[in-house]
């Protein structure tokens, strides 16, 4: 049997108990460390769980599935994954190989930042797409993801920004040259993320003075000054930052004001309403330009 298995979001502890189950009785327990990260590392998760851990880097788990999949026909193997398994992708193909080999298999879910994020006050069902930011590179500045914040925004429904990682990747010149040396793990914080956001768009016009209400920019023009937005850090973790502002406020404040990673954060659509205003306003930069935004531009009425 092969158990694809959700381990939470913040440390050793956060498994459930029937996932704990199978892993304890897995001959082999593979930890997929690409897509994302807990709090603690494999040490305590090898002390808690009674077991040894074969981490399972991107290579492994995309090019050499069938060793991860071996015997599994006769012995349980046991595949970790940060939050829960259907976060990514790569996973279900790992499932679809299993089941293509007739191995069975059963998926043991747990708490993601897909639901976590609810933790900030936003009412889940008023969420839109999700989207991922990458880093930015001198030549490679995709913004794809851009649009799909900007439907969303049309909609009027908030955007869950996951923010990239880089665990054991290669230089491109150590890549084109073969060299398996890898670089150091980076983690994208929310003010590169907003930096990157706010550098692909256009520079906003100056306001008139005699701009009203009806002159606020649309939605999907995602006004630095007027769009709404939380960071989460280390969500579940009992170190769990959030921080409320416009885009603009947050992008002036350091990387020390929004906690250590993993970061992501939201984009606040316009079906934002009064009970999501006030719980989200304990942790605003200014409460009280949050509120006058919330009213002014978002139309959130007592």
């Amino acid at each position: 049997m092969l158990y694809v298995i959700g381990l939470g979001l913040s440390d050793e502890k956060d498994i459930t108990v029937r996932g704990l189950e199978a892993v304890k009785g897995s001959t082999r327990v593979y930890l997929e460390a690409y897509t994302s990260i807990l709090g603690v590392g494999k040490e305590r998760l090898e002390a808690f769980y009674d077991k040894d851990i074969i981490i399972a880097d991107r290579d492994m788990v995309e090019t050499e599935s069938d060793d991860i999949l071996r015997n599994a026909q006769t012995e349980d193997v046991s595949f970790l994954v940060v939050g829960d398994p259907f976060g990514a992708t790569t996973h279900a193909d790992l499932l679809l190989r299993a089941e293509a080999l007739t191995i069975p298999s059963t998926v043991i879910h747990n708490a993601s930042v897909m639901n976590a994020v609810g933790a900030v006050g936003l009412a889940l069902y008023n969420f839109g797409q999700t989207v991922s930011i990458p880093f930015f590179t001198e030549t490679w500045r995709p913004d794809s993801w851009l649009e799909r914040v900007r439907e969303n925004a049309g909609l009027g429904l908030h955007t869950l920004c996951l923010l990239d990682i880089k665990v054991k990747e290669q230089s491109e010149e150590n890549l084109a040259r073969g060299r398996k040396i890898f670089e150091p793990p980076r983690f994208m914080s929310v003010p590169t993320a907003i930096s990157q956001l706010l550098s692909l768009l256009p520079t906003p016009e100056p306001a008139s003075p005699s701009a009203t209400a009806s002159s606020i920019p649309p939605a999907t023009a995602l006004d630095p000054s007027t769009t709404l937005a939380i960071s989460l850090s280390r969500v579940g973790d009992p170190s769990q930052t959030f921080v409320a502002g416009t885009l603009a406020e947050l992008s002036l404040l350091g990387e020390e004001a929004f906690g250590g990673p993993l970061h992501s954060f939201v984009i606040v659509g316009k079906r934002f309403h009064a009970l999501e205003r006030d719980f989200a306003r304990r942790w605003a930069v200014d409460p009280a330009n949050w509120d006058r935004v919330a009213k002014e531009v978002y139309d959130v009425r007592d």
